[in-house]
């Protein structure tokens, strides 16, 4: 099969053998992958990554123990978890020591033409989202885990910093949720994605309760601190491959509340999707076969592109 590798910081694709279905595995024939900043962080160098990567994908099971997921498109969710330790028993697998994670960590990922992943990991796509609205539920999930991890009222103002990709799905997440959101970023053109679904583009440094990281930059951070109220909220959701320096004073002498907010549960997104809740056409930005993947992350990687899709024809 065709795979796509980071290899010393370059993207090439080679022939592979077909992956192993381990028990309780379903093997996946690739349909639709989109790339993200946590890929583009990864051909720079995070984590000391090498191997297959991709997280974001809708396939379709080939084979797997349980009959009735064959022939069904899926998604994935991306943490491979161990079942037995105290957080999996909590049910935050998310949160495993032993864990595993799709595409980043120990396990090969969804730029490949074939993958495996656990059952349990399978969410079947309903018949009437599309491929290229699915490719978008885990990025729309690690954005609905901001409300699981934040008590956020219906008609809370909120601030969104970063128009990029996930900023402009977090802002939507969190209109569908009934939030007041202002998006604040550098591109009038994407924020209006979010204006359309009922946004305010922000100007100024106005002060909120909450106020949402997504820039991808240190200099958001800081930012985001200087924008919330005292005892308000900053939701951290960018990675960012390089040390964040910042004053931390205000912090504490304004009893600032940080999350570090990651990845989310997909029956959220899904919900979200199948409701029409989110606009992803317009986050699309270009679209290359499998075979082309170093073409593909050069598009990503150019400044103010949206997504980014790899499709396994």
């Amino acid at each position: 099969m065709l795979a796509v590798f980071i290899d010393s910081k370059q993207i090439v694709t080679r022939q592979v053998d077909v992956p192993q279905r381990p028990p309780g595995f379903a093997l996946i024939r690739l349909r639709v992958a989109g790339i993200c900043n946590t890929d583009l962080e990864l051909q720079r160098g995070y984590y000391g990554f090498s191997g297959i990567p991709g997280h974001e994908f809708v396939g379709q099971v080939i084979d797997a123990d349980t009959s009735s997921l064959i022939g069904q498109r899926v998604v994935g969710e991306i943490n491979l978890a161990c079942g037995h330790c105290a957080f999996c028993a909590a049910g935050m697998g998310r949160h495993c020591t032993a864990r595993t994670v799709l595409g980043i960590v120990k396990h090969p990922g969804a730029f490949a033409e074939f993958l495996t992943l656990p059952e349990e990991n399978l969410r079947i796509v309903p018949g009437h989202v599309t491929d290229e609205e699915a490719v978008f539920t885990e990025p729309l999930a690690a954005a609905c885990e901001i409300l699981e991890q934040v008590e956020i009222p219906q008609g809370a103002e909120v601030a969104v910093l970063g128009d990029g990709k996930l900023g402009l799905l977090i802002a939507q997440a969190l209109l569908a949720h009934g939030a007041r959101v202002s998006i604040y970023g550098h591109h009038a053109d994407k924020m209006k994605i979010a204006e359309r679904k009922g946004a305010v583009v922000g100007s100024g440094t106005g002060r909120f309760a909450f106020v949402v990281d997504s820039t991808g930059s240190a200099e958001g951070l800081r930012e985001a601190v200087r924008m919330v109220k005292p005892r308000g909220t900053v939701v951290m959701k960018s990675t960012v491959h390089e040390e964040v320096r910042m004053d931390m004073a205000p912090v504490i002498v304004n009893e600032i509340t940080l999350v570090g907010s990651r990845c989310g549960l997909f029956d959220p997104a899904l919900a979200l999707l199948s409701a029409g809740k989110v606009d992803t056409a317009s986050l699309l930005a270009a679209e290359y076969p499998l075979s082309e993947a170093p073409a593909a992350f050069a598009k990503a990687a150019e400044r103010g592109v949206l997504k980014v899709l790899l499709r396994n024809t």
